[in-house]
C-alpha cells in the first residue's frame, strides 16, 4: 500500500488517536483542554460521525470510546500549544 493511502484508511471507534487528530484538525484551538472535557457526548458522537473515512456506527459508540477520544484530543491540543 502506498504511503499516501494511509490518509484514506477507514477509521473506527477504537481508533481514538486518529479520531482525536481529525477533531483537532477540524476545530484547532477553538476548544482548549477544559472545553474538550465539557463537550456533550451527543455532540461528540455527531462530530465523529462526520469525519471523512469514519466507518463506525452510532450504536457502536460507548462511553469508554468517547472518554478516550476526549483524552487523546486533549493530548493533541497540548502537543500543538506548547
Amino acid at each position: 500500500m502506498p504511503f499516501h493511502d494511509f490518509d484514506n484508511m477507514p477509521i473506527q471507534w477504537a481508533d481514538h488517536e486518529d479520531v482525536a487528530m481529525a477533531l483537532y484538525e477540524r476545530f484547532g484551538d477553538d476548544f482548549d483542554e477544559s472545553k474538550i472535557y465539557r463537550i456533550r457526548f451527543t455532540e461528540l458522537i455527531q462530530w465523529v460521525l462526520e469525519i471523512p473515512h469514519f466507518e463506525g456506527k452510532r450504536e457502536d459508540s460507548s462511553e469508554g470510546h468517547l472518554e478516550q477520544i476526549q483524552a487523546k484530543w486533549v493530548y493533541e491540543w497540548r502537543a500543538n500549544n506548547k
